[in-house]
């Protein structure tokens, strides 16, 4: 038996996969409160596999809430687990090994497996950006048009061409504070700003002005915003 379903497991701006106690719930065919009562029942063996965090969690925490709607629906009160991938096949073999079951578990499976396959092509990404990021610092600090600014300037300029946001706004929509921007890009956005970064060097080495820089960026239909 082959199940198809959409959004059986999930991840945010940390890289971290997880699913929900609902989703499993209504992929295996129980009610929530059956699955959530399992949880409850065996709350120590979760917690092996590291906390036991509930949608509320997120909200208390500050993450997305339109996001967090989407999930949970408004004015449901239950209580909404959030499972990592040992939690959550922990939890199917908690269940009787039906025919929906097996199907529900490998689904979940591949799911996992391809998000976190998005995680290691992020992380290459992340690799081959550094040495970039450092050039694109060696070439701000020999700069004609260069100033204490220019590096927050150019790179605010390269998100906003990515993503339509500089980076304070990045960071608030994708509801992290810390670290840089660069850790909130999805693997082809990530992409595309080192592509538009390797363009942006090479006219900061020909001392072109930020302006310049950014008109040449729209000329070549590479902006996303300006």
């Amino acid at each position: 038996m082959e199940l198809t379903i959409s959004s059986v497991a999930f991840m945010e701006y940390d890289k971290v996969p997880y699913t929900l106690s609902n989703i499993i719930a209504e992929g295996v065919g129980l009610k929530h409160h059956t699955i959530t009562r399992v949880i409850r029942r065996h709350k120590g063996d979760f917690e092996e596999f590291g906390r036991l965090n509930t949608l509320a969690d997120d909200i208390f925490n500050g993450h997305n809430i339109q996001e967090l709607d989407k999930k949970i629906g408004r004015g449901r009160p239950e209580k909404i687990y959030k499972l990592n991938e040992d939690q959550a096949i922990l939890l199917i073999t908690y269940l009787k090994n039906t025919d929906i079951v097996r199907a529900f578990k490998k689904a979940l499976v591949r799911e996992f497996r391809r998000l976190k396959e998005e995680v290691t092509q992020f992380q290459i990404q992340r690799a081959i950006e550094k040495p970039l990021r450092r050039t694109l610092t060696d070439a701000i600090s020999t700069w004609e048009h260069g100033s204490k600014w220019s590096y927050k300037h150019i790179t605010d300029l390269l998100y906003r061409c990515v993503t339509g946001m500089a980076a304070i706004k990045l960071k608030a929509a994708r509801g992290h504070k810390k670290g840089t921007g660069l850790d909130l890009l999805e693997v082809s956005e990530l992409e595309h700003y080192r592509e538009l970064e390797s363009i942006v060097i090479a006219l900061i080495g020909l001392n072109w002005t930020y302006e310049s820089i950014k008109n040449e960026l729209l000329n070549r239909g590479l902006l996303k915003c300006i």
